[in-house]
């Protein structure tokens, strides 16, 4: 289906519920709105394979501009609020944008980003921003209908940049109907049970792939779609007994969050009405993954992809409790993982994953990437690091781009990073590789601590501890700093390139000449 049906047969259905300001978006108004914002697009020149940008936090307008760019044959691009400006700015020009569309709240970066861009149309969305039109007051006066030339548009995503420069990924459009649901999206809505009584929460960020394609998905089948402004684990409990949630859209770091609370608070929910929560983007602890389905009950379902979709894996919580740590077997494409000298490797061994067969996909305006993440034999890969156990079922042990090499072994550090998650004391961690004068890298640990008012030496040796006790020294941290202030993106992916730097940095400056010696800085 579509919301132009769901218009036709349930036009007063709530679409969209704002959960903090409440406003709403029916499937009639959602689908009036897209009509009119694709009349001004077409009046301003935008044409079939063109593309427009959004950079705003999660609103109640952003679904009416991404329809309207699928209804008129346009790549939609959502811009991360969190990005500096130039980093803003090189996605608009790689992507071509000719269109930004930006609440008052992104003002600055918005005005910023598009001067460096040169991007020509800039629309202003609930609000007013100097040399921005004004979303309401251009589209109220376009007529409701469908344009002439409907035809399906997608999105263009770009991959959040945590470990380099955010990369694009820009397939064909699909053919058909606007009402055809792409085939991932049919899919999607087959494998967990979207249907027009399904209600979804979703905490995510919009602009990222999993807040994105769940709302498509949502759309297409004619459910409800809670957002929220922003993640706060007691706030999800509320909506969920608020509004009978049924399907819930996480991330692990939100599962952390929400085990951290007391478990007085977690009680004092009705949580009956979930039938799913859907997890995925980010690694999730064993012991994270086991807590919420011993709370929750087996209502958890993982699924292993990326943003180029070129495969698949999925696994339910019964299969997880028999394959504790896995991510499923294939459903798109098939498994293959290769060494570094590029043969494949047998059950059980580390290499980096490839799938055979799934979709094709290009990194826009990168054919060196693009030639970098395929085979041979014209597998791609997605630059992850794991092995299949004798089921089939995989299991991701890191990134290629995290691998610490140390004393020439290499060490993929998610191990310790999940050992860390599941202490008491934790509420957030990461592991990387600093620069070390004997062995070229060390084990680093930077840990957000539950209390900082711990945040000393002896917590630091009593994690270091914690970790030797249940894993071979050589993947343990050496030395542990504490922080309030991690890099994490909103997925649960931590942006290390920017520890790793921090800490390159200080080691630089530490061995030039008439430096003193010391400990690497916070």
């Amino acid at each position: 289906m579509h919301p132009k049906y769901w218009a036709g047969t349930m036009p007063d259905k709530l679409a969209i519920v704002m959960a903090t300001s409440g406003e709403t978006v029916s499937y009639g108004e959602l689908d009036a709105r897209s009509n009119r914002l694709a009349h001004l697009l077409r009046g301003r020149g935008i044409a079939t394979g063109d593309t427009i940008a959004v950079l705003m936090e999660n609103h109640a307008r952003f679904f009416e501009i991404f329809w309207a760019a699928q209804r008129a044959g346009l790549y939609f691009t959502p811009v991360s609020w969190r990005l500096k400006a130039e980093e803003a700015a090189y996605i608009l020009e790689n992507s071509g944008a000719k269109a930004l569309f930006v609440t008052p709240r992104q003002g600055d970066l918005a005005v910023a980003s598009c001067v460096r861009a040169g991007t020509p149309m800039r629309i202003a969305v609930a609000g007013t921003i100097a040399g921005f039109d004004s979303y309401e007051a251009k589209t109220a006066s376009m007529p409701s209908t469908p344009i002439a030339d409907e035809s399906l548009g997608r999105d263009m995503l770009y991959s959040s940049g945590t470990t380099g420069r955010p990369k694009g990924i820009r397939n064909a459009l699909p053919d058909g109907e606007v009402t055809t649901i792409p085939p991932v999206m049919a899919f999607m809505s087959r494998l967990y049970g979207f249907d027009d009584t399904t209600v979804f929460l979703t905490p995510t960020p919009t602009y990222h792939a999993a807040g994105l394609r769940y709302g498509m998905v949502a759309g297409h089948a004619g459910s409800t779609n809670i957002v929220m402004e922003s993640f706060d684990p007691e706030t999800a409990l509320q909506l969920i007994e608020k509004y009978r949630v049924t399907h819930f859209g996480a991330v692990p770091t939100l599962f952390v969050r929400l085990l951290r609370l007391p478990p007085k608070t977690r009680r004092r929910y009705d949580l009956a009405s979930l039938r799913m929560i859907l997890h995925g983007t980010g690694p999730c602890g064993r012991a994270t993954k086991q807590a919420m389905i011993d709370w929750l009950g087996p209502i958890l379902y993982e699924n292993y992809g990326g943003t180029e979709g070129n495969g698949l894996c999925a696994i339910d919580s019964e299969e997880w409790l028999s394959h504790p740590g896995s991510v499923g077997k294939a459903l798109v494409g098939k498994i293959h993982i290769v060494a570094a000298d590029g043969h494949e490797v047998p059950e059980g061994e580390e290499g980096l994953v490839y799938f055979e067969g799934g979709p094709r996909f290009e990194y826009h305006g990168d054919p060196e990437k693009t030639r970098q993440a395929y085979s041979t034999e014209g597998w791609s890969t997605l630059g992850d690091i794991g092995y299949l156990d004798g089921d089939g079922y995989l299991y991701l042990t890191d990134r290629q781009s995290h691998t610490i090499i140390s004393g020439g072994v290499n060490i993929y550090p998610q191990e310790a990073e999940n050992l860390l998650l599941s202490h008491p004391e934790v509420l957030d961690a990461a592991v990387f590789g600093v620069p070390n004068e004997e062995l070229g890298e060390e084990v680093k640990a930077v840990v957000h601590p539950v209390d900082m008012s711990r945040a000393a030496p002896a917590l630091a040796r009593e994690l270091i501890e914690y970790c030797r006790e249940r894993l071979s020294h050589l993947k343990c941290p050496r030395s542990i700093d504490f922080s309030d202030d991690l890099p994490r993106h909103e997925t649960g992916k931590i942006y290390k390139r920017l520890l790793k730097q921090r800490y390159a940095e200080a080691h630089a400056a530490r061995h030039r000449p008439g430096a003193q010696a010391g400990a690497f800085e916070k």
